[in-house]
């Protein structure tokens, strides 16, 4: 008796991944966002997670010319917005939100891997 060995070879074809965005904007985020980085010099605004506050970390937003390096880049509805590369794994999933009421005004983030916060919510921890 012989033996046949059948060799099958299988080739997937490259398909793009569709990638989920670093952080994602809710649409009063969009358009606070449009308003601040409107005008005749293009500005950007580079989202970062910082060494502050009485629980330990907490955002911080602020203008930058270009991107950085290592910057992820969230574009969104027209509008950019970087996220600082050392603060890219503290931010995954996040939804950034701008929320205005008769006292005050902020971006505010619900972040998924903020496992506390401190009493006034303006700092977290992971």
């Amino acid at each position: 008796m012989s033996a046949t060995v059948v060799r099958a070879a299988t080739s997937l074809a490259k398909r793009p991944r569709l990638q989920r965005a670093a952080m994602t904007l809710t649409p009063a985020a969009v358009s606070k966002l449009r308003e601040i980085v409107e005008g005749p010099e293009p500005k950007l605004i580079r989202v970062a997670v910082k060494n502050k506050g009485c629980a330990g970390l907490s955002y911080v937003l602020e203008y930058a010319k270009e991107k950085g390096k290592f910057d992820e880049v969230i574009k969104q509805d027209g509008v950019t917005v970087l996220i600082e590369s050392k603060s890219l794994l503290k931010m995954l999933g996040s939804e950034m939100d701008y929320l205005e009421d008769k006292l005050s005004s902020k971006f505010v983030f619900k972040n998924p891997n903020a496992k506390e916060s401190c009493g006034c919510g303006e700092s977290f921890t992971i």
